[in-house]
């Protein structure tokens, strides 16, 4: 201890006033620069990380060897970084000069004597900035940063998140190419749906790879940017289909030509991806140092300053406009069906676009809801199953359900296996599909 006060540096060695509950005394206070180097964290036991959270001090009083007081003492330590996560502990430098040589009862060896301690001291009052520490004695003192180790990943999991994410990611690309290369009617507009699932397939595919940057900085930074404005997008894109579905019901009863109903596609583009563009742009003007490593190991928004609301807030905000769209089209649909009763097929066609509604709320939204209840292995493995398997429902709800697709699709087949028969049945079928009423036919849009 003594060899690593003359190596360390003394700054600020002044006499200051030390808080008592009886008064106050004269003390001196050097700071001493480097001696983290000497004393480090890992003389502190505990079972989390540990490290220094402050400079170390030394305090005690001049022309006395008096260190022991019948009332605590306060000292108030700055910080040397923010500490939002993790648990702050006072210690000072417990030398053997001051306790006795220590025996493990169970081996019989001799055990470390010089290390931090707690005894005698402890947290009065911590913020993010400085920390009020009380102790009974005059000592040398720190501040310790205790970070809980990450619990392991568990390998199942990891495999089950890969495996199912990647049937997920298959589901996206076919309804993608799906959405591309079908002959839809020129009444019908699907960019809405083609870029949600744009959106979500490339989030799903980055979250695979977002603990593979960790470190590398900037690498891991521009990574938690675009799955930030991906995740963004895709609800942006979620709530214009919401939109697209209620501008459909609401007309459904009142429209008696079949028209292209909607928002234009350049309305779509700026909204779908301007909105999320601007809440990027604005995020890192803010605050760039949001992006980058998480404690958890990935490639994510920190929480630090609360940067996480970035992405929490607008989500919230677009999953309560998608809550009301919703209930606005239930409403709009009770008259339309009310009127149906007598038409048994124009009826089950409306009921399927409420269906189709309802699982694209539920599929979509509430999934992602889920995320927040991560407590055991249950709500974990749930939580994967449904969320990477977006793709894969969406894939049944717009493709497999809808006639025109599946028209398009035995056409496909026909072509490819060369079938006369096959090719005559989607001829048939097409047929059919195209004297579909106006319902089903504005449902495609």
């Amino acid at each position: 201890m003594a060899e690593g006060l003359r190596k360390a540096k003394k700054l600020n060695f002044t006499e200051v006033e030390v808080e008592t509950l009886v008064g106050s005394v004269a003390a001196a206070v050097p700071t001493l620069r480097d001696m983290e180097r000497l004393l480090i964290p890992g003389f502190f036991k505990t079972e989390n990380q540990t490290e220094m959270n402050s400079d170390i001090i030394t305090a005690f009083l001049p022309k006395t060897k008096h260190s022991n007081f019948s009332q605590p003492i306060n000292f108030t330590i700055q910080h040397k970084k923010k500490s939002e996560a993790g648990l702050v502990t006072c210690v000072y430098w417990e030398g053997k000069d001051q306790t006795a040589v220590k025996v493990d009862a169970t081996t019989g060896e001799e055990a470390e004597a010089s290390r931090w301690s707690v005894n005698g001291c402890w947290v009065a009052y911590s913020d993010e900035n400085y920390t009020i520490c009380s102790c009974s004695h005059l000592s040398t003192f720190a501040l310790i940063l205790q970070i809980g180790e990450p619990p392991p990943e568990d390998p199942f999991l990891e495999w089950l998140n890969r495996v199912c994410v990647t049937i997920g990611l298959f589901f996206f690309a076919l309804a993608i190419v799906t959405f591309l290369l079908c002959s839809w009617n020129a009444k019908i507009n699907n960019t809405a749906r083609l870029h949600l699932c744009i959106s979500l397939a490339s989030s799903h595919f980055l979250m695979l790879w977002m603990d593979r940057y960790v470190d590398n900085k900037v690498a891991c930074k521009v990574m938690a940017g675009v799955l930030h404005f991906l995740i963004l997008a895709s609800f942006s894109w979620m709530l214009l289909e919401a939109l697209q579905l209620f501008l459909l019901v609401r007309r459904l009863s009142k429209v008696q030509v079949i028209q292209r109903d909607g928002l234009s596609t350049p309305v779509l583009y700026l909204i779908g991806y301007g909105a999320p563009f601007v809440i990027l742009g604005v995020s890192a003007a803010v605050f760039s140092d949001g992006y980058g490593a998480t404690d958890s190991q990935v490639c994510w928004l920190s929480t630090e300053r609360s940067f996480n609301w970035a992405l929490t807030g607008p989500v919230v905000a677009l999953l309560g406009m998608n809550l009301v769209l919703f209930c606005a089209t239930l409403v709009c649909l009770r008259p339309t069906l009310a009127s149906m009763k007598s038409d048994v097929s124009q009826s089950k066609d409306t009921r399927l676009i409420v269906f189709k509604i309802l699982a694209q709320s539920v599929i979509l939204g509430c999934t992602w809801v889920l995320g927040l209840y991560q407590a055991n292995l249950f709500f974990q493995v749930l939580f994967i199953l449904l969320n990477s398997q977006q793709g894969t429902f969406f894939f049944i709800v717009h493709c497999l359900l809808n006639k025109e697709v599946r028209g398009e699709y035995i056409k496909w087949l026909s072509c490819s296996f060369g079938k006369s028969g096959n090719a005559g049945t989607a001829k048939d079928f097409h047929s059919g599909s195209s004297n579909m009423d106006a319902t089903e036919e504005q449902e495609n849009k």
